[in-house]
């Protein structure tokens, strides 16, 4: 597992570098080539946000037990780079022979969605380089030099927001985020379809030949599998959603610390320390005083 491999690594003498005392030294070299490809993503320029997700514990009858945070540790960094590695030797590959295939297209941020981040920065009395065209760069220096302050989460999640939706496009545009000129979905064909898409085009080109989808163009399934990658990741968070409020349904009356995490007229978005539930306080619950 993944906190197996990390206590061997991190911990010499541990009870799993024991247990995995033949694999260690490919561990290691691994590890290596991770911090090699760490420091390049760095040295690039990638955005690289640390969001916390949370899952949800349930007792042997299948009430909710807890919700707590799902800690990431270098063994999940690794193999993170490890795919992203993969993604693009696909994509620099079905570039070069070249064959038709999705890309995982990630445009630069919109100007209405950037100038709203200039805003916002400017109120905390911080600056985004890079003009009316940042780089990603820029994000990643803003990101680094807000990383000790209290707010960190929020101007995080303000900087996430401002950045366009990646697609699935078979025109090869970048990923902005990642820093890469070419990126595909390459590593989980078992349950993302462009993936599947992808190694078919790799298929056909390491023999030689074309892969056509059947009476659909590459141009529509673009279109198509965005849509119901939105349309899935909205569904997870539905049923999610649904389940914290289960959750918090025998806990009425309780008192919870929190983080404002959004701001609109009708009221404030509260973020529940520890629980990444998030609910509106309305303005007419805030008092009778007035709020700029």
């Amino acid at each position: 597992t993944y906190d197996e491999v990390w206590e061997a690594l991190s911990v010499p003498g541990s009870r799993s570098a024991h247990r995995l005392v033949d694999l260690l030294p490919h561990l290691q070299n691994l590890y290596a080539l991770f911090e090699t490809l760490a420091s390049a993503r760095e040295a690039r320029g990638a955005i690289d946000l640390e969001t916390t997700e949370t899952y949800i514990v349930c007792d042997v009858n299948g009430r909710i037990e807890k919700i707590v945070p799902r800690l990431r540790n270098d063994a999940h960094k690794l193999i993170e780079e490890c795919m992203l590695a993969a993604n693009v030797c696909a994509a620099d590959f079905l570039t070069e022979h070249p064959h038709p295939t999705l890309y995982r297209v990630h445009d630069r941020p919109p100007p209405d969605k950037l100038a709203a981040l200039r805003d916002f920065l400017s109120t905390s009395a911080l600056h985004l380089g890079g003009g009316d065209e940042p780089k990603p760069g820029d994000y990643a220096k803003r990101l680094e030099g807000a990383r000790e302050r209290a707010d960190y989460d929020l101007i995080q999640s303000v900087l996430l927001r401002s950045l366009s939706q990646a697609q699935y496009r078979p025109d090869n545009e970048g990923h902005f985020g990642l820093a890469f000129d070419a990126y595909t979905h390459f590593t989980s064909p078992i349950r993302r379809y462009p993936d599947l898409l992808v190694h078919r085009a790799i298929k056909a080109a390491l023999t030689g030949k074309q892969y056509k989808p059947s009476e659909v163009s590459w141009q529509q399934l673009g279109v198509h599998t965005s849509m119901t990658e939105r349309r899935a990741d909205e569904a997870s968070r539905d049923v999610t959603n649904w389940l914290k409020c289960h959750y918090m349904s025998d806990r009425i009356g309780e008192s919870f610390a929190g983080t404002i995490s959004g701001v609109t007229s009708f009221g404030i978005f509260v973020t529940l320390d520890g629980l990444s539930i998030d609910g509106l306080v309305h303005i007419t619950e805030l008092g009778r005083d007035y709020f700029h």
